[in-house]
């Protein structure tokens, strides 16, 4: 859809979610490359998320990344 000419700029991040998966990653010494194989998505896709730019994630998806990484939701997503 077009952006009408005095429509302000949509702000880069408008629900004030932010991921916090590399701190998990991390703490866990796994790689991205590594909980895209044990979760069943791509690095893409992990990447989208893991740099906040994911509109959405599945909660079939965020329950295999949970599993895999043995935390809670709450340990990679945050409300700002």
């Amino acid at each position: 859809m077009a952006r009408r000419a005095n429509a302000a700029p949509e702000p880069e991040d408008p629900h004030g979610v932010s991921v916090h998966l590399d701190e998990v990653l991390a703490d866990r010494g796994m790689t991205l490359t590594e909980l895209a194989d044990r979760v069943g998505v791509t690095v893409v896709n992990l990447s989208v998320l893991k740099n906040g730019r994911a509109k959405a994630v599945r909660f079939s998806t965020l329950t295999r990344i949970c599993r895999v990484l043995e935390c809670q939701p709450g340990d990679i997503l945050r409300v700002d």
